[in-house]
């Protein structure tokens, strides 16, 4: 089934990003004021170039590449977290970001404050937030540490209770990096069935993962990074394929 184009909810242009060698991101006010043609300085490097790609409503795109070839840059770029040396991204709806695993929870916080943070920054109001709470602690088991401050859980729990938030939260988009690959697999299978539930509800989903398993599972389309560049957009199938021709194990 084709889209109509008027369900664009993602829409990217000569898209790039620049980075300095061991040092991240060097976006300076020099940089912002620099003209975007600005030649590349000794010592950086292109993680994104020249990308284009639209995104229609209800889509599940899986992001394909190896380490280093941009895949979490682009989803942080769609998150709004990260700004373009060149080009452009449009994201014309919220998101719902589930990046670096746990990027944008407060570590002092506890878990109970970070639900009703997370939940008021993506416009939850405190009646909804009280809601969806006790579905939210549940779905992670995190009934013992609802007042631990949240540098203190483990890394699986911490995974738990983001992906818990994130995918209570209203927003069309939701961005998933890497997320799949970390806890059991009693939690695994509850993740994979609750982002069954929301594309059954509609919502798009951006999905970086290395797990073919996974992205030949959710996704029906595939945009395949290779050196900063869109070197295939495509069915999943097809690009898992090209991905592997490209680098047999």
């Amino acid at each position: 089934m084709t889209a109509a184009t008027g369900d664009v909810i993602i829409s990217a242009r000569g898209l790039g990003v620049r980075f300095r060698r061991n040092r991240g991101s060097r976006r300076s006010f020099k940089d912002l004021l620099a003209g975007r043609s600005r030649r590349t300085r000794p010592g950086e490097f292109w993680a994104l170039r020249d990308v284009d790609f639209d995104v229609h409503r209800g889509e599940a795109i899986g992001v394909v590449g190896r380490n280093g070839q941009g895949k979490s840059t682009l989803l942080k770029l769609v998150a709004g977290v990260l700004f373009p040396d060149e080009g452009s991204v449009r994201v014309r709806s919220g998101v719902a970001p589930l990046i670096e695993i746990t990027g944008g929870f407060v570590g002092d916080l506890t878990v109970r404050d970070n639900i009703g943070l997370a939940g008021g920054l993506h416009g939850l109001s405190r009646k909804q937030i009280a809601e969806r709470f006790d579905s939210i602690i549940d779905f992670a088991d995190a009934g013992d540490v609802i007042d631990t401050p949240f540098k203190h859980l483990s890394s699986g729990m911490k995974v738990r209770v983001a992906f818990s938030v994130i995918s209570q939260l209203d927003e069309p988009v939701l961005l998933v990096d890497e997320v799949l690959a970390v806890g059991d697999k009693a939690f695994r299978a509850k993740c994979y069935r609750r982002i069954d539930e929301l594309l059954a509800e509609g919502k798009t989903l951006f999905l970086v993962s290395h797990s073919e398993r996974d992205l030949r599972r959710f996704c029906t389309r595939g945009l395949y990074l290779d050196r900063g560049r869109l070197a295939l957009d495509g069915p999943i199938d097809a690009v898992l394929d090209r991905y592997n021709a490209d680098h047999p194990a």
